[in-house]
């Protein structure tokens, strides 16, 4: 059979399968994937964690620096977020110049991280207009099956809080001390198949799917963003169903973060 006959026959499995409300590998349609943080993975990083969910693993390194604020920003220290996905993690990612799909990835951290105020950027101001905190969050893929946008802030949301500052290194203080954060950001990404919603979705799922929605919240369940993908819709019933399951599996996630990163 050729390979376009195989794909058909697939998509068409999966949506059968979608009107029954069921999924190919027989998780509710609620049901997230087993989830495994491990910290400190990254030896020469200042903050580091792998996330496995499901088959998908992740891995992400905080590196620190000092250097100069932005000219308007000048009290402002800096995040930079970027992604990486490599071949040897699916064969639809390729070697090049940062992909759609790899900076809508780090957009929706950056953007999770940011809005969530997990990190207050004046906090890594050292002298103003002359010399801040650079914090570098690098998130690359290993194996990808599927919701890179939850297992990346994931593994960064563990690997901030594992990360330490060099300031004896760096000659900014005496000792290194650790990065100070205020709140927790989980993201739960949804995507519709037919007229069923499924959370976690992996790589088959998301290749069926018509529309995506990633929810950012935090520990509070207030909404701190939010990122829609692909072509399709969500009505105003399953918007509110995909936040709500957001701030409900929120805490679990939140909790997983927790054990493994002790804070």
């Amino acid at each position: 059979m050729s390979e376009e006959f195989v794909a058909a026959l697939k998509k068409d499995y999966l949506n059968e399968l979608a009107l029954k409300e069921q999924r190919v590998d027989g998780r509710k349609a609620d049901e997230v994937r087993a989830l495994k943080i491990t910290t400190g993975v990254i030896g020469t990083a200042e903050g580091s964690a792998m996330v496995e969910l499901g088959k998908t693993k992740v891995f992400v390194g905080v590196k620190v620096a000092t250097g100069s604020p932005f000219s308007d920003r000048p009290k402002d220290g800096v995040i930079i977020t970027s992604a990486e996905l490599i071949p040897i993690a699916s064969p639809n990612f390729e070697v090049g110049p940062p992909s759609q799909a790899s900076i809508e990835v780090a957009r929706v951290v950056d953007r999770g991280i940011r809005e969530s105020k997990m990190i207050e950027l004046s906090e890594l101001c050292i002298k103003d207009g002359e010399k801040v905190w650079m914090v570098n969050i690098d998130i690359h893929t290993i194996d990808y099956d599927g919701n890179l946008f939850d297992a990346a802030l994931i593994a960064a949301v563990a690997a901030l809080k594992t990360t330490v500052m060099p300031a004896k290194r760096l000659k900014v203080a005496s000792e290194d001390f650790p990065l100070k954060l205020h709140h927790t950001p989980t993201s739960l990404t949804a995507v519709k198949v037919g007229k069923s919603v499924f959370v976690d979705p992996q790589v088959e799922e998301e290749s069926v799917a018509q529309a995506r929605l990633t929810v950012t919240v935090d520990e509070h369940g207030a909404i701190r963003a939010m990122q829609k993908g692909l072509v399709g819709s969500f009505t105003v019933d399953e918007v509110k169903y995909i936040i709500e399951t957001s701030q409900r599996l929120g805490h679990e996630t939140r909790e997983a973060i927790r054990k493994a990163s002790g804070k």
